[in-house]
């Protein structure tokens, strides 16, 4: 295969955590690319009630939902990306932490806009159900101690969490541990 021939795609997003809505625009998004690049942002952050997870912590959770979900470690890059607080050179500022790609996925309206105007396609996944699965309502019921927290995720990522024991970590940061 030669790399210039190779069709990529970068997925953007923080993934605090990965759960199973993002796993299935992965699958949808795979049926279409040679290869995916999932750029985790906000990469210089953690220990916040947005940002409880480190970046190697969401490279592990989106690595181990991936096997889970016997999706091909081959044909996929996870790659962390520090924040620019500067929106229109975003996309080039992410060609310089990634492979090259061709497509940018987002649903986000802005993401999209940024791709399009450095002049990249766009591959815009259906919604799977984002009213059920986002990332802020799993951070919500873990800090109120809910459990339903752990079907929003893939079952490798709540052993993850709890293994680095995240949920402690999210009450703690939030002063919600007293």
């Amino acid at each position: 295969m030669v790399w210039d021939s190779v069709v990529r795609a970068v997925f953007p997003g923080r993934f605090q955590p990965i759960h199973l809505g993002h796993l299935k625009v992965i699958e949808w998004v795979m049926t279409k690319v040679d290869e995916l690049i999932i750029a985790i942002g906000t990469a210089q952050e953690s220990h916040t009630v947005v940002n409880p997870f480190t970046a190697g912590e969401r490279v592990l959770m989106i690595r181990e939902a991936l096997k889970e979900y016997s999706i091909d470690l081959t044909r996929v890059y996870i790659i962390p990306v520090p924040d620019i607080l500067m929106n229109s050179v975003w996309p080039q500022y992410l060609q310089m932490y990634v492979p090259k790609f061709r497509y940018g996925v987002a649903r986000n309206p802005l993401v999209l806009r940024l791709f399009k105007d450095s002049g990249y396609d766009v591959l815009i996944p259906p919604p799977f159900e984002r009213g059920r699965y986002s990332s802020t309502t799993i951070r919500k019921l873990m800090l109120l101690g809910d459990e339903s927290w752990k079907e929003l995720v893939p079952s490798s990522v709540a052993r993850v969490i709890e293994e680095i024991r995240g949920v402690e970590r999210l009450r703690e940061v939030t002063g919600m541990d007293k």
